[in-house]
């Protein structure tokens, strides 16, 4: 028996061709029809407790949905757009749960905490990498915390209605945790074991992705760099729409006021050098007895790339200029009578047509009917048009949004506890945008889920390359200062500082569990109202006195402490020469005072203020780390 590899090879040329055509167009058709739903609406999902829930999709337009969950149903229809939702009401937090929408079912749902985790790679540092550290990973086995992590999609231009297929929701069991992310993970054990509240770790992060591109336009307008000419994108997305598809190459098209051209011949000939796709139709009489016969289609060479219709069915297509069109004309295609015949031509250049002096002609048995002669045109695609407004759009690449339309808008009716944001390595080159970019991000954020005090749990650079000899300028201290001033002034934010987590050869530390310990202390005392201390002394104001500098803080808890020795460490103090030197340090009074043999006469001082301040030590006696600070401006 001949195996389907042999078999297709001997289909008829023009039959493959029609096969092909088919398939594709079957693959392009909407879906709107099918009943379907988002890919976050799944099995193992985790639904957000105590708040009003949204659950849409998409069907044909009319068709009435039920959906039945916990012994309630609910009731609603398709609307003309083909999108249709259901609100349930709020509920307590427990599981595993049936969902059923119409036919679909949706198995082991659970309600719970639902934390949406954001930033570049630290955010998606795969969970393998550390087994070894932390063996207890392959052993793990909580099927009460869930992860999914959204597809890449940068969508520069428009917002997008729905993530990319593809991704499922994933259970904390050993034989499917190693699809988490690090930091998810480890912030999901210790929320449940905190709470036995169930977890669900969305993680919507891209490795090396600025801030900019996270944020949306709206709430970029103060820096025009990062703005898209919306009016260049909006002429551009009608200008690269054909004209013609699927209308220009119909039988029954009128193409009466199209102008006329004489074929074989280049574009520039008629006046038109224009690249693009222009579209060709011709009217052919068929002499009688003909109709329904098998006809062989001889189409010369053409510039650059064809596909060809008869009476609006497929014939053909080939790619580009060269090889010579022969195109089978399947039986039952041509009838007796008038017959229309339309190419769409596509040149990449200014001398797109036909060939001359090549032949054009239908052969049907013994009869040849000639093509060349007055053919009527129009043109589908001006490029010339297309690539002024794309002149105007070259800065696309660089601008701001492409990721928060991808991958934060259409996560918009899935409701969360919070967010989790990890990220900052990526705008070290510009620390001085840092803070206006994350506070721009947290209002954006907050506007889009439309919860005005929506948590938001930052992670503060960790410390990074080699350990400074002297006091120096710091970029990374500086993004550091940045999320400081965003926590500290943006209420519903906390920090989880982290300048003792990093290594020094490595951007992608791999203590995440640490990080995640200090990020749920956060969050036990901003989240869920905990009365504990979770942030370290905070800098709150300097006196000099002589040749010293008293440190003052707030958030000392039970007081201040060293931690790893007996001596203060990267402390530093200037003069008005602002030159910077290593301070002695000792703690009085739970105050810092500093000095230094050759500072007489101290104006600022700085703590931890360096890429890699690993041996900074000030800390609460609770244990929690002081956060860098300096008191100069320089």
């Amino acid at each position: 028996m001949m195996n389907s590899a042999r078999a297709f090879f001997f289909v008829p040329y023009f039959l493959r061709h029609v096969m092909l055509a088919i398939g594709l167009v079957l693959l392009l058709q909407p879906c709107w029809a099918e009943l379907r739903l988002p890919a976050l609406v799944s099995d193992c999902m985790v639904l957000q407790r105590d708040t009003e829930l949204k659950i849409w999709g998409w069907a044909a337009q009319g068709e009435k949905i039920t959906l039945r969950f916990r012994g309630s149903y609910y009731y609603t229809e398709t609307g003309r757009d083909g999108k249709w939702s259901v609100t349930i009401p709020p509920q307590q937090y427990g599981g595993p749960y049936l969902m059923e929408i119409n036919e679909l079912v949706i198995r082991d749902i659970l309600i719970g905490d639902v934390w949406l985790c954001s930033g570049q790679s630290n955010m998606e540092t795969p969970i393998q990498r550390l087994v070894e550290r932390f063996p207890e990973i392959n052993v793990s086995n909580n099927h009460m915390i869930r992860y999914f992590k959204v597809p890449t999609q940068n969508s520069a231009l428009e917002p997008k209605e729905a993530i990319l297929s593809g991704a499922r929701w994933h259970s904390g069991i050993a034989s499917d945790v190693m699809n988490w992310t690090a930091l998810a993970y480890f912030y999901a054990q210790e929320s449940y074991q905190h709470n036995g509240i169930p977890v669900g770790m969305l993680v919507s992060s891209l490795g090396g992705s600025g801030i900019e591109s996270w944020i949306d336009q709206q709430h970029l307008k103060q820096f025009p760099d990062l703005l898209i000419d919306r009016a260049a994108a909006d002429s551009l997305q009608i200008l690269e729409k054909d004209k013609g598809l699927n209308l220009w190459t119909a039988e029954d098209f009128d193409d009466a006021s199209w102008p006329v051209v004489q074929v074989p011949d280049y574009w520039r000939n008629p006046k038109e050098s224009k690249p693009g796709i222009v579209y060709y139709r011709k009217h052919f009489m068929l002499p009688a007895g003909k109709d329904g016969r098998h006809a062989k289609l001889y189409l010369g060479t053409l510039t650059d790339s064809d596909s060809v219709y008869i009476n609006g069915h497929f014939i053909g297509t080939t790619a580009y200029r060269y090889p010579p069109r022969v195109y089978d004309v399947p039986a039952s295609i041509l009838h007796t009578g008038q017959n229309s015949l339309s190419i769409r031509l596509r040149s990449n250049g200014t001398d797109g047509g036909f060939t001359p002096d090549k032949p054009y002609q239908l052969k049907i048995d013994d009869v040849a009917i000639d093509l060349a002669g007055e053919w009527r045109w129009q043109v589908g695609i001006d490029q010339h048009e297309v690539d002024k407004y794309k002149s105007r759009l070259q800065q696309l690449a660089k601008a701001g949004s492409g990721l928060y339309h991808g991958m934060i808008y259409p996560l918009a009716n899935y409701r969360i506890k919070g967010v989790i944001w990890y990220q900052g390595e990526a705008n070290t080159s510009k620390p001085e945008y840092y803070e206006s970019y994350l506070s721009a991000l947290i209002k954006n954020w907050r506007t889009l889920y439309q919860q005005a005090q929506l948590p938001f749990l930052l992670v503060q650079l960790p410390n990074f390359m080699s350990k400074d000899t002297v006091p120096t300028g710091s970029n990374w201290a500086l993004l550091r200062e940045a999320q400081f001033q965003v926590s500290h002034k943006i209420p519903g934010t906390a920090l989880a500082v982290t300048y003792d987590l990093g290594e020094w050869n490595d951007i992608h530390p791999l203590n995440k569990k640490d990080i995640a310990k200090r990020l749920f202390l956060a969050a036990r005392r901003l989240v869920y109202g905990e009365d504990i201390a979770a942030s370290g002394p905070r800098y709150q104001g300097m006196q000099i006195a002589g040749d010293k500098i008293l440190v003052s803080f707030d958030q000392i808890g039970k007081g201040l402490a060293i931690r790893h020795g007996k001596t203060l460490q990267h402390f530093a103090i200037a003069g008005a020469d602002r030159k910077f030197v290593w301070a002695n340090a000792f703690i009085q009074h739970n105050k810092v005072v500093l000095s230094h043999p050759t500072v007489k006469h101290p104006q600022a001082a700085r703590y931890a203020w360096s890429n890699n301040p690993e041996d900074a030590n000030l800390i609460s006696k609770e244990g929690l780390l002081a956060i860098p600070f300096r008191t100069d401006n320089w």
